[in-house]
């Protein structure tokens, strides 16, 4: 292992951590409900494996057949993305019609 990548991989770890006990609080709290959180803790949960373990990485890049695990993580990384992308878009017009229901039915009063 090149010893350049222990910091960055402890780094990463520690971020992980962080980013497990936000999901946590927020479930505690009642921000999230616990399908976002188990959705938050696979992905997180996959990325400490994927750091901890960079090999993993490179067997499921070859049963997808791509080369390097990196390339896997980086295209599962931008579609997963771009779905979620998708999904704050469709709830943001979904909120903005509400908006304008609700203001409608005011103006009307």
């Amino acid at each position: 292992m090149n010893i350049l990548a222990i910091p960055i991989q402890l780094g990463a770890v520690f971020f992980l951590i962080f980013a497990f006990t936000r999901v946590w609080l927020r479930m505690r709290e009642g921000s999230i409900g616990i399908g976002m959180f188990i959705f938050w803790i696979v992905i997180w949960g996959l990325a400490l494996v994927a750091v901890v373990k960079p090999g993993v990485t490179t067997s499921v890049a070859n049963r997808l057949g791509i080369g390097r695990g990196v390339d896997a993580a980086l295209y599962i990384s931008i579609v997963l993305l771009f779905y979620l992308n998708f999904r704050s878009n469709v709830m943001m017009e979904n909120l903005r019609h509400e908006i304008t229901k609700l203001t409608r039915e005011i103006a009307i009063k």
